[in-house]
């Protein structure tokens, strides 16, 4: 995938740094303007290595930098429609997600089935699911301020039940 988008911003004319690395380990101190962490990574660290990376991105933020997070796990979103199995077809392949939510823990473990001519291949991923106050909580240790939750890109308003989180917060 690095090779990928190296080749796509050449091609355009880009240059770009891309770095394969843990998220939890970022470099940079008062380096960017701004951050994002889209694509639901938030949730797959527990709460120590999410506070290690937000920590971190706040780090790498220049005073008054913004950060944006979308986060389709969180409890708001998640548990209101939550599903123990969800099936999809994508081309010829056959998806099946069997969700199990551990309440101790609040963590959703996922097992992913692919079905490909006749062939099955499985595998299972840890989602850990946060409340809004606990995200907000996060960022807040870490000197990121919420400005405002969203359900969409376009602005609308989180409420209980939102397919998603967008979250834009602001470093002090």
């Amino acid at each position: 995938m690095i090779q990928e988008a190296r080749a796509g911003a050449a091609g355009a004319g880009l240059a770009i740094e891309w770095r394969h690395a843990d998220m939890r380990d970022l470099p940079w101190e008062s380096e960017f303007d701004a951050g994002f962490c889209f694509g639901n990574s938030f949730g797959f660290l527990d709460a120590d290595g999410t506070r290690e990376f937000v920590q971190g991105v706040s780090r790498a933020l220049k005073p008054g930098a913004r950060f944006a997070l979308d986060y389709g796990m969180a409890a708001e979103c998640i548990l209101p429609r939550f599903q123990a199995r969800e099936w999809a077809q994508v081309g010829d392949i056959l998806f099946l997600e069997q969700n199990r939510y551990h309440e101790a823990e609040s963590c959703i473990e996922t097992a992913y089935n692919f079905v490909r001519h006749g062939e099955t291949q499985t595998r299972t991923g840890l989602h850990w699911v946060y409340t809004v106050r606990e995200i907000r909580q996060f960022l807040l240790d870490a000197g990121l301020e919420t400005q405002g939750l969203y359900r969409s890109l376009g602005g609308d308003p989180f409420e209980l039940g939102s397919p998603c989180l967008f979250l834009l917060a602001q470093k002090a």
